[in-house]
């Protein structure tokens, strides 16, 4: 009993440890390293180890715990506290959106050869100024909807030019789109707020960006070894499989309740603003949007059906096996890779 508890202790300080100094955990090794998509992505069994499966089963349990303190007195303490962090936030949340988006696409302009995303590479004349024009969409509310059929088709573009597996790196564009129209048409999703569609377009990008963490870890360990200190000292496999599990828990969680979502959207905000510093302009252009979709789950304060906290380690392990059955499935239906 106590071997287990000074091993989950071991797992959770880990697990913190990578939250505050993330590094590689959240920078898109596709800027900053050679990958190669078709490649034979690491097999399942492979995945399926005991650090694998220690993290999971304590990702879990944390995600239960906070689900429960969320429904206690504790809970609306941490609310509270949220509150008054993004009061000053949450009136802006639109201008953020409109001014995030506009600095976003004129710096790809400015760059001239990508289609949303760094490593995305064009060599067409019409698109950067495409861009340029999608920005000076954002400075109108009825020019908005233009601005997100431009978004749509750059990511239609990019399924075109570099396939869909690719792009499923990147439904946050679709989310943000969808952000876009809504708002400048005044419009719901089935029910769904604007930011709500955004919030799970972002949600959506980060489960998927975590298994790439445990399918190519071969592609970070480069980074690793030319910036030793990102993995503060931890075995390289061992790193790669703990980020990749922190970032799908976190990931997860902002879909579930809204302390648990306000909670995990300001790690990953602090975890994607701090990258920065290790991997520059590029991570900060490449990053810009999906900080701005985190500060507006921060901020919002919209009270939402309550899930027993029971539900939320049943839903997270549906989560993850439907996230690793759609990744390694699709890749092999593709590609023709083996699963296991």
């Amino acid at each position: 009993m106590a071997a287990n508890r000074s091993n989950l202790t071991r797992i959770v300080l880990s697990a913190v440890s990578l939250a505050l100094a993330p590094g590689a955990a959240e920078a898109h090794v596709k800027w900053f390293a050679h990958y190669d998509v078709p490649e034979q992505p690491a097999p399942l069994h492979q995945v399926f180890n005991a650090t694998f499966s220690q993290y999971v089963a304590t990702a879990a349990v944390l995600l239960w715990a906070l689900s429960y303190l969320e429904r206690h007195r504790l809970g609306v303490v941490l609310t509270n506290s949220l509150d008054r962090l993004s009061a000053g936030l949450k009136p802006t949340i639109e201008a953020l959106y409109r001014g995030g988006t506009a600095v976003f696409f004129i710096a790809l302009w400015v760059l001239g050869d990508v289609i949303l995303t760094p490593e995305l590479k064009t060599d067409s004349p019409v698109i950067p100024w495409l861009q340029a024009a999608m920005a000076l969409g954002m400075l109108w509310r009825r020019t908005m909807p233009l601005s997100a059929l431009g978004i749509a088709f750059l990511y239609a573009y990019g399924v075109y030019a570099y396939g869909i597996f690719h792009m499923l790196d990147y439904p946050i564009f679709l989310g943000l789109a969808a952000y876009l129209a809504l708002t400048g048409l005044d419009l719901d999703f089935f029910g769904l707020r604007p930011v709500d569609v955004a919030r799970w377009g972002a949600a959506f990008t980060l489960m998927w960006a975590a298994m790439e963490k445990w399918a190519y870890p071969d592609w970070t360990y480069p980074m690793l070894n030319t910036h030793p200190e990102l993995a503060m000292d931890l075995n390289s496999r061992f790193y790669m499989i703990a980020a990749g599990v922190l970032e799908f828990s976190l990931a997860f969680a902002l879909i579930w309740t809204p302390l648990v979502r306000r909670s995990a959207a300001l790690v990953l905000s602090i975890m994607f603003a701090s990258a920065v510093f290790d991997f520059g302009k590029i991570d900060a252009i490449g990053h810009s949007m999906i900080v701005v979709v985190l500060i507006s789950i921060l901020v919002d304060e919209k009270p939402d059906t309550r899930h027993s906290p029971l539900l939320a380690p049943v839903a997270y392990g549906a989560a993850l096996a439907a996230y690793l059955g759609a990744y390694w499935g699709l890749h092999a239906l593709i590609y023709g890779t083996v699963i296991w």
